[in-house]
């Protein structure tokens, strides 16, 4: 039985090449994605029936150590990537914001360059883009950017493989986005122009997604609509998305759930589209605001496979940083 898609270049083999960083998914080439999704899928279809600290088969991480470093509270993050490495053979050290000296005692550079010479990856859930960009530009070992600012790439990359999991491949279906236009937002933008599929985005102009963003999706030939109309988003949508309302540092809280309120996804807003269309959350969720009960716990909800599905998509995540992934 095989853990994944294949074996790569060993340790010693890649610390002579240049870092394989993903910190957004502009500088992922599309197969690379789709080897990702793939190889997700894979390593999770060899583990049915296996207790959940079990190794994967080909152990692509053997001997290799995960920094994870959380300026940002987190649950699934925490937990599925630290899952991640150890059923890929690996090892984890944990360090919150206030644990270490990241940007306050010690230059971000510094300390990309010290846990180079100790750890084989790092992952960073980081308040701002800026620090994934700085750590990367000093690191001599690969940085996996577990959120900032401006993107969510691992979440996304769980949401497809969960997406596919159900429809298939996601090339030609419609997704629809509703909401708050942020890093989520911004990061399924990016994989739009990369899988060619149609991304629908309603959301009030106050809080529209980045438009340089969207400029820069529509010019690498990307199927992005951007309307306030949540009706004619979601209108026959395979899938419909949405994110919590008010995130950790979010100073307009009160604003923002007066103008988002429209924009909630009720059982009226899903009849609207595709009768088989999936509900996907990153979570957490606050029922009553951005999503009804009635809807993330409803037959079309997908939301707790989704959750256990950030533990396969960050072991393939892990695997490509490492080469074992073409």
């Amino acid at each position: 039985m095989r853990g994944g898609a294949g074996q790569g270049a060993g340790v010693s083999d890649r610390r002579r090449m240049p870092p394989r960083h993903f910190i957004d998914l502009w500088d992922i080439e599309p197969a690379s994605l789709r080897a990702i999704l793939e190889d997700a899928k894979a390593r999770k279809a060899a583990r049915a029936g296996r207790r959940k600290g079990a190794r994967d088969d080909d152990q692509p991480a053997r001997d290799c150590t995960l920094a994870m470093i959380f300026e940002k509270n987190s649950t699934r993050t925490w937990f599925s990537f630290d899952a991640a490495i150890r059923q890929l053979g690996g090892a984890s050290i944990i360090a919150t914001n206030s644990d270490m000296q990241l940007g306050r005692g010690e230059t971000i550079e510094d300390t990309a360059r010290v846990l180079s010479r100790m750890v084989d990856i790092v992952m960073i859930r980081s308040n701002t883009q800026a620090t994934q960009e700085r750590f990367a530009s000093a690191a001599s070992v690969p940085l996996i950017n577990g959120l900032s600012d401006k993107g969510h790439p691992c979440q996304i990359v769980t949401d497809l493989m969960t997406f596919e999991e159900r429809r298939g491949p996601v090339e030609g279906k419609t997704l629809a986005w509703v909401g708050d236009g942020n890093n989520m937002c911004a990061s399924f933008i990016q994989a739009a122009a990369k899988l060619d599929f149609r991304l629908t985005i309603a959301c009030p102009r106050a809080y529209e997604p980045d438009r340089e963003a969207l400029a820069r999706a529509m010019r690498a030939g990307a199927k992005v609509e951007l309307t306030d109309d949540v009706a004619a988003a979601v209108r026959g949508a395979d899938a419909v998305m949405t994110d919590t309302w008010v995130s950790m540092g979010d100073g307009d809280g009160e604003a923002r759930l007066k103008t988002l309120r429209p924009y909630q996804v009720d059982e009226a807003l899903m009849a609207l589209a595709a009768p088989d269309a999936l509900f996907l959350h990153c979570l957490p969720a606050h029922r009553g605001e951005e999503v009804t009960a009635g809807v993330i716990d409803g037959p079309q909800s997908v939301v707790w496979d989704e959750a256990e599905n950030r533990i396969h998509a960050q072991k393939a995540i892990i695997a490509w940083c490492l080469g074992a992934i073409a």
